[in-house]
């Protein structure tokens, strides 16, 4: 993994734990490996709404989202988040979702407008190699 050109513009993360779900550990290896990949990263903490999600990634000119869940919710949450930065017409944000994210909804989660869904087992370097293609330069 190298380091991006001094030239390329730093993408910015937001890393969310939206809902009562109170495990981090994940979230915060996910945001420890995307800075030392070069990422601005931005971690809202536990216990985030939909609302405060969106607020950090508008307050915070984020280029993407990642939101980790592991409490079930991810069909309750994720639509909502989606739906807020629609209503605020950002619609250039690239959403990705990590946790205990059941395959049958993942379909669904898609075409909502999560760009990816990353599961256990997923490797850092996949996300960070996803969202640097994701992000537009």
């Amino acid at each position: 993994m190298t380091d991006p050109a001094p030239t390329a513009k730093k993408i910015r993360v937001v890393v969310a734990k939206p809902g009562l779900d109170g495990h981090d550990r994940g979230a915060k290896i996910i945001a420890r490996a995307l800075r030392d990949a070069g990422m601005e990263v931005i971690y809202t903490g536990l216990h985030q709404t939909p609302e405060q999600i969106v607020e950090t990634v508008i307050q915070e000119d984020a280029h993407a989202v990642g939101l980790s869940v592991l409490s079930g919710a991810h069909m309750t949450l994720v639509p909502r988040i989606v739906e807020l930065l629609h209503e605020q017409d950002i619609d250039d944000i690239v959403v990705i979702v990590g946790g205990t994210i059941p395959s049958d909804d993942i379909p669904e989660l898609k075409r909502l407008g999560v760009a990816e869904v990353f599961t256990p087992g997923s490797s850092t370097e996949a996300i960070i190699d996803f969202i640097r293609t994701a992000v537009p330069a």
